[in-house]
């Protein structure tokens, strides 16, 4: 395992590398950093480049920086109107990928004709700076704006469940500039990366007209090419970043090239093939319609592969933390004044999950070693406001373990909330980071210790809310299980509760019907729930991980055909731009009737000639924020009288009794139900 020096010598080498770079070229650099043989040393740089994606991999034994790929790629930042308005320019996330991620957009400096851009501040309520943020992540855009500076974060840690109701944020002063160049809307500026570790870029005007619509269309092309390569290689990926990080280097040539639209205009405005998606309690940017795979286990791909003996026990365990996460877990029994070493290691991996002798006296002694060291230097006083966080960090993690271990012995993933896994993943994910942050003698700064405790508020919050959702789940769950064992007379046919949700949306339904009918039938009952009129083309398929085709699925197969061989979803491709996700739950007997009905449901689905998720978006975004032109767009697409998060329950069961024959339904699951 490499060394902490060792790291640090990676990331300086990285950070003024300019070209591309071999495994040798690295290893003569890193040789001499750390106390360490390094017989190994060549293999653990290559595994640590490639787990960590710290590097672009060109070939099996070279790479390039972030500094050496983006500083020669110049990009496009198009200002808004009001900017222009007020005589300002917003960095936000328009840089991105384009400067090092160390960085804050406050922290960027700018030139115009080789001289330095003044910079100046900005007034207002926050959710006016957040869209210039936001391709961080929605949900990160708070964040930015109150590290900003120094007031903004200590009015945001003043409430962390209220927004303050303004804050100010540093921006370019761009009056003269504007003004000297005539600046007018549709105007962009060709940006280009004079340092990428410093942030530092340099401006330059150019026309609205001055490139050629055809130019831009291909450049669009090649970047929608390259965040589905993305997709397609990395999968959600780490961060925001990264997804865009990785489009830029797959999108070939053409995407590193002027003409260009700005990021903020191709993904908000020109593509209708990428949209943002939920990711657990974050966002991703993702194939537009779909949504991202759930998980059916924690993350363990966080600890990197060079791992210690202890890290690689814990992670055969499912339980991704480091050697800093434990040591944090030792502080806290310091800080509690326990010497009973079983309490340490229960807290780390809970009972349920089993543990060979050999393995609990490994992690027992480890824990010994460092408890011994660790109190020739430890003050109870001085870690007392630290020591407290640190013990609440530490009860949430180990409860995310113990319940995340629960779930994989109890209960199928297709029964859980959307996305359990993932969220629980980052919370876990975030409490193991703020204990390697608290593995220390020397406590942060008190606004630090404040921010941090508002953010494990927040994350205990979110875990206390997906457990209410998992226990309920639960629950249901129990109740079908214990009906299944009941005779087959009693059931009154083989029911299924089916799940329907239109992909890039809100939408979904949860509709009881017999497992006898077969796609053309089930089909029809999708329309009659979305209140869609059939009329586009449509199919079935059956997808694994990652999005990828497995194949497409017979009309005439009947569902309970689907679950005998093991499927339990299915997708709709409903004529090019909308996918339906359909999931088979077993049967629920309450207030069962014999009846094809929908029992829940939320929001209006959208008009199915509406060209996708994407689209319908913005007419959303058109009704509530769009200009009296963008208004009357919206209301002739959508409906004079479209109320987005309305769902008619009893006009819904009205559409599906219509569809029924005016006959009981057969309770022989070898017929069809035949429906109108």
């Amino acid at each position: 395992m490499m060394t902490f020096d060792q790291e640090e010598a990676l990331y300086d080498f990285l950070d003024k590398s300019s070209q591309a770079f071999s495994l040798e070229d690295i290893f003569k650099e890193l040789r001499g950093a750390g106390n360490k043989r390094n017989f190994r040393l060549k293999e653990e740089i290559a595994l640590y480049l490639d787990s960590r994606r710290a590097a672009f991999k060109i070939d099996q034994d070279h790479w390039v920086s972030g500094k050496g790929f983006f500083e020669g790629i110049p990009f496009v930042i198009s200002p808004t109107r009001s900017e222009l308005l007020n005589g300002i320019l917003i960095p936000g996330h328009r840089c991105i990928p384009f400067a090092n991620t160390e960085l804050y957009p406050h922290e960027y400096s700018f030139f115009w004709k080789g001289e330095p851009v003044p910079f100046t501040t900005s007034e207002g309520p926050p959710e006016d700076f957040y869209p210039f943020y936001c391709i961080f992540g929605e949900e990160y855009a708070p964040q930015y704006v109150a590290r900003d500076n120094a007031e903004n974060e200590e009015a945001y840690n003043a409430d962390p469940f209220e927004e303050p109701p303004e804050v100010s944020i540093r921006t370019l002063d761009m009056r003269n500039i504007y003004r000297e160049s005539a600046f007018v809307p549709g105007d962009r500026f060709i940006v280009k990366t004079l340092d990428w570790k410093q942030g530092r870029f340099e401006l330059e005007k150019t026309g609205k007209d001055q490139w050629d619509e055809a130019d831009l269309e291909s450049w669009r092309l090649a970047a929608e090419g390259g965040f589905y390569e993305s997709f397609a290689k990395l999968g959600p990926g780490a961060t925001t970043y990264e997804q865009i990080a990785y489009a830029y280097w797959y999108g070939e040539a053409r995407m590193r090239e002027l003409p260009a639209w700005s990021l903020e205009e191709f993904i908000y405005e020109k593509t209708e093939r990428i949209d943002t998606a939920a990711y657990g309690i974050e966002t991703r940017f993702w194939y537009a319609g779909k949504e991202i795979p759930d998980s059916k286990s924690l993350d363990l791909s966080q600890i990197p592969p060079e791992r210690t003996p202890i890290e690689d026990l814990l992670i055969r365990k499912k339980i991704p933390v480091s050697i800093y996460v434990l040591n944090s877990f030792i502080r806290d029994a310091l800080f509690r004044g326990e010497d009973d070493i079983s309490r340490i290691v229960e807290r780390v991996i809970p009972s349920i999950i089993q543990l060979e002798e050999m393995e609990w006296n490994a992690i027992a002694f480890y824990i010994v070693d460092v408890m011994e060291e660790l109190r020739e230097t430890y003050s109870c006083f001085k870690d007392r406001a630290m020591g407290a966080i640190r013990q609440r960090v530490c009860e949430l993690h180990s409860a995310v373990i113990e319940l995340s271990a629960k779930l994989n012995t109890e209960i199928g993933a297709e029964w859980l909330p959307r996305h359990t896994f993932i969220i629980l993943s980052q919370i876990q994910t975030h409490a193991a980071g703020l204990l390697e942050d608290l593995d220390t003698d020397e406590a942060p700064p008190q606004p630090e210790l404040e921010a941090i405790d508002n953010s494990l508020d927040n994350m205990i919050e979110t875990y206390e809310d997906i457990k209410e959702m998992i226990d309920e789940d639960l629950n249901v769950f129990r109740h079908n299980n214990f009906s299944l064992v009941k005779p087959e007379s009693s059931r009154q046919g083989a029911w299924k509760s089916v799940q329907i949700s239109i992909g890039g949306t809100e939408v979904w339904r949860r509709v009881l019907a017999p497992a006898s009918l077969c796609l053309e039938e089930l089909h029809l009952i999708v329309q009659a729930a979305l209140n869609w009129k059939n009329t586009l083309t449509w199919r079935c398929v059956i997808e694994k991980g990652g999005g990828i085709p497995l194949r497409f699925i017979d009309k005439h197969i009947r569902i309970e055909e689907l679950i005998d061989e093991g499927s339990t979803e299915l997708l709709f491709e409903y004529g090019l731009n909308w996918i339906v996700k359909i999931i088979f739950f077993p049967y629920d007997t309450a207030g069962f009737d014999g009846s094809i009905l929908c029992k829940a449901g939320e929001w209006a689905a959208p008009p199915e000639q509406i060209e996708g998720p994407v689209r319908y978006k913005k007419l959303l975004y058109f009704l509530e924020n769009g200009s009296e032109q963008e208004l009357r767009q919206a209301r002739s697409l959508l409906g004079e009288n479209f109320a987005p998060e309305f769902f008619d329950i009893p006009a819904c069961n009205r559409r599906l009794s219509e569809l029924m024959l005016n006959q009981p339904l057969r309770q022989d699951s070898s017929k069809p139900i035949k429906l109108v």
